[in-house]
């Protein structure tokens, strides 16, 4: 008996969508493109670069469920699924970067902590979690599109709109910082 999708995990709907399951796949983006909208909109405050790379991800999802079914080791595709829309943020980023200037990021402050705040607390707490509140803004959004995000200089560089040998540099000086305070 066929399992209805609402009952599966991610990897079992990343395996359907491989053989072609539309189901599986609405099944997918109703689960994960709310909270990857968001995640996406704390990145860019265009609306419509937002979308845009929302359809460009769920695209590539569809394309690419095979491979990555074959490669799937847990049950979530979470990890996946950003890494392939932060790329494509990067891809938009640039495309717009060479016709227009580009829009600024989300001016909305934060009125709660982010995803992203929330598993760097749980995972890192103590000296290091305070060692990493105290690294300047700017080191912070590079360690965090490097580690958390797992973008590359090149593309964290085209995400924060920064040279890419200025990425080098304040990803080295956080590195630093943060290995200074977990010595103490």
């Amino acid at each position: 008996m066929k399992r209805s999708p609402a009952s599966l995990t991610e990897a079992q709907l990343v395996r359907r969508i491989s053989r072609g399951d539309t189901a599986a796949f609405d099944e997918l983006y109703r689960r994960s493109a709310p909270w990857l909208t968001a995640r996406l909109r704390r990145r860019c405050a265009d609306d419509e670069i937002v979308a845009e790379v929302l359809q460009e991800t769920y695209m590539a999802v569809w394309r690419a469920a095979g491979p990555f079914a074959d490669s799937m080791r847990g049950e979530e595709a979470g990890g996946w699924l950003w890494t392939v829309a932060a790329r494509r943020l990067v891809d938009a980023f640039r495309v717009r970067g060479r016709h227009s200037t580009l829009p600024p990021a989300s001016a909305v402050p934060d009125l709660a902590p982010s995803a992203e705040r929330e598993v760097l607390d749980a995972a890192i707490g103590g000296d290091l979690g305070a060692a990493l509140d105290r690294l300047a803004p700017e080191l912070h959004q590079v360690l965090t599109a490097m580690v958390l995000d797992g973008l590359t200089v090149r593309e964290t560089s085209a995400l924060l709109r920064i040279p890419e040998g200025t990425v080098k540099t304040r990803a080295r000086r956080a590195r630093l910082e943060m290995r200074k305070a977990s010595q103490c």
